[in-house]
């Protein structure tokens, strides 16, 4: 079934990135990019707690081991601190040019799962990732 996939929610969460290009390019048109981010946000804790509460995936903050919070808060921090400069590139730039650099992501996640994961990749593997880093590049650029 699809729904039991990784791959089914990786292709929903890069339609959905998209979208979120596109809707937030306009919404940010009028107003400072750190509002948009932080309207964005509440709207976003807003649906997450929802689907947290709707689930019954709720638990105790004490349920949560110590190494657990640390990271997940490291993740916030993290995830706060792209979407603002996100944001604020897409306030200054083209989405068309912003959004692929955006994508430089997956580069960045591959040598660092690499570096500190210890996941291996293989020789084609390494090659997508190059070439994942060498289209981003060549879409941004203004000819």
């Amino acid at each position: 079934m699809l729904l039991g996939q990784w791959q089914f929610w990786a292709v929903l969460s890069a339609l959905f990135a998209a979208l979120t290009a596109i809707l937030a390019k306009v919404g940010v048109e009028n107003i400072g990019s750190d509002l948009a981010t932080f309207i964005r946000t509440i709207v976003i804790v807003l649906m997450a707690g929802l689907i947290v509460w709707g689930t019954g995936q709720w638990q105790g903050a004490g349920s949560i081991s110590p190494r657990s919070w640390i990271f997940l808060v490291l993740s916030g921090i993290a995830t706060g601190l792209s979407w603002l400069c996100y944001f604020r590139a897409l306030k200054l730039g083209d989405v068309s040019r912003v959004a692929p650099i955006d994508k430089l992501s997956v580069v960045f996640v591959a040598v660092i799962a690499f570096l500190f994961l210890r996941e291996r990749l293989s020789g084609i593997n390494w090659l997508g990732v190059l070439l994942i880093a060498a289209g981003a590049i060549l879409v941004s650029v203004r000819a």
